[in-house]
């Protein structure tokens, strides 16, 4: 029986492969114990137990950034984090850690190395994160979901997706998509969204805009996030939803996308070969224009930064492109052709190649 411990957290960038990998361990070995590292604050607090899976709990210490009492306080509070995954290691009888990231995944590697079991790094985004990129230091198993992540190891698997997304049939579910939303079979859907907290120029653009998309023969289907600032246009044919927790369905009802450029979200469109423009997030590192970098290569979508996404912009250049059916065509082709529907099984291959040569 082999023990797993997948530690990561914080963000659904994190905790979805996660969670994907989770899933495909515990349906392809019964005899399996599946333990997830993760904190009290992020996601996975909530996500993580209903899933069913066991969560241990590591507190957050982020690396600090500028020397002030927290720097001084962190080698201590570090430690301890590193001592206290060692412990769950040694207690717990695991096998071998894999990390995706977060606050959590550097401890956890650490004490992998320590307790001399192997380690299998997943880095989601085209530009990887300090953990990993310190991870990697420790083991040759580094998968990226981007190829061509500049990351010490890597090697290419896609992104784990949930199993709802990797076994989609998008022609087979669209009917009974199209009446969950309560859309109409005879228009095209534009799926439009900007993550769970929203995007306010991704999101004031659009609806300032919403009657243009109508008018070109269109249906919108826009999730605006809980944190949103916008109201119903009052516009026919376009829908607003503050959440879905029914993604598969949104996708399987969906023609063409706004969206920001999440690694998750951009590697389930391209999967599914669902063109999109994206409007990468314009605060952080910039790893969500990476993210867009090898589908906008293809062809399969656009990239705008959000200062140029107004509602200008998306009268005079994004009504035009939807009403350019060919074009629209070819950019789902080219989305596909980058896509990855079998990333979690690769994920599996590079974690058994580790326990393999333990």
């Amino acid at each position: 029986m082999t023990t797993y411990l997948l530690a990561g957290g914080g963000t659904a960038g994190h905790v979805n492969p996660l969670l994907a990998v989770a899933d495909r361990i515990r349906a392809s070995d019964a005899d399996a114990t599946v333990l997830v590292l993760g904190t009290s604050e992020g996601l996975e607090a909530r996500l993580v137990p209903a899933r069913g899976y066991e969560l241990i709990v590591v507190p957050r210490v982020p690396f600090p950034r500028r020397p002030n009492g927290a720097a001084l306080r962190f080698p201590a509070r570090f430690n301890a984090a590193v001592r206290s995954v060692t412990d769950v290691i040694r207690s717990r009888g695991v096998d071998v850690v894999i990390g995706f990231g977060g606050y959590v995944a550097t401890p956890a590697y650490l004490a992998a190395r320590r307790a001399g079991i192997p380690i299998v790094i997943h880095e989601a985004n085209a530009k990887p994160g300090l953990a990993n990129k310190l991870g990697a230091r420790l083991t040759r198993y580094v998968g990226v979901a981007f190829a061509g992540t500049p990351i010490r190891h890597a090697r290419f698997v896609g992104m784990p997706l949930r199993p709802e997304i990797e076994e989609l049939d998008r022609a087979a579910t669209r009917s009974e998509a199209l009446a969950f939303f309560g859309l109409v079979p005879d228009r095209p859907v534009l799926l439009v969204t900007g993550g769970s907290l929203g995007a306010r120029r991704l999101n004031a653009s659009m609806v300032e805009s919403a009657a243009a998309v109508v008018a070109a023969g269109w249906q919108v289907m826009h999730i605006t996030g809980d944190t949103a600032e916008v109201s119903d246009p009052g516009v026919e044919h376009y829908h607003l939803l503050a959440y879905c927790d029914r993604m598969d369905l949104a996708l399987a009802a969906s023609d063409f996308a706004v969206t920001r450029a999440g690694a998750a979200t951009v590697s389930e469109l391209c999967a599914l070969g669902i063109p999109a423009v994206y409007v990468p997030y314009p605060v952080g590192n910039g790893e969500q224009r990476f993210n867009a970098s090898p589908v906008l290569a293809a062809g399969g979508g656009l990239v705008v930064d959000d200062a140029d996404f107004v509602p200008y912009w998306v009268r005079a250049e994004l009504v035009t492109l939807l009403g350019d059916q060919p074009r629209r065509e070819s950019m789902g082709r080219a989305a596909a052709s980058v896509g990855v529907l079998d990333g979690t099984a690769r994920m599996l291959d590079l974690m058994h190649e580790a326990l393999a040569a333990r």
